[in-house]
């Protein structure tokens, strides 16, 4: 074994530091190859939680203005606390761990936004086309999906098992 290897091995904050200096050296980032797109959709889906993820425009005639429901006021609370796990996940120098944890979180929100969508699809066929309109969440939970779920399968194909 390397000395680099060795002191990758290493507990508490040498071996973090050893770590930085490593993924430095083989140019895959903080800890493992998928560590930057695992920051940048875990914080897509926090930031999408606070967000509007539907714009109900039939209230419009009635009180004057869209009546708009937040990412928090359903299933973007869900997304909140998956979103942390995949950010989590990102400096976790395990290979089937980090995997994981872009793997479940991609997959359960990108169900959640398929679910919205068609939800928004029936919603306006009931009613007038354009009553019902999807929001900035729901777009930024979608694209951190398809990010995680797209680290999880090049973690899986490119990360060399030990």
């Amino acid at each position: 074994m390397t000395t680099t290897a060795a002191a990758v091995e290493q507990k508490g904050l040498a071996g973090v530091f050893a770590r930085l200096k490593a993924g430095k050296n083989h140019g895959w980032g903080v800890f493992h190859p998928g560590s930057w797109p695992m920051m940048i959709g875990g914080m897509m889906m926090i930031v999408s939680a606070f967000l509007p993820w539907i714009y109900v425009t039939l209230t419009r005639e009635l009180v004057g203005e869209t009546f708009v429901l937040r990412g928090t006021d359903g299933p973007g609370v869900l997304t909140l606390s998956v979103g942390c796990l995949a950010f989590a996940g990102a400096f976790v120098p395990r290979r089937k761990l980090a995997i994981a944890h872009a793997a479940i979180p991609g997959a359960l929100v990108a169900g959640i936004c398929l679910l919205q969508t068609w939800n928004l699809l029936g919603g306006n066929m009931q009613t007038q086309w354009g009553s019902f309109l999807p929001g900035m969440g729901l777009v930024l939970a979608a694209g951190g999906a398809v990010i995680l779920l797209k680290v999880s399968w090049t973690m899986y194909k490119h990360w060399p098992v030990t």
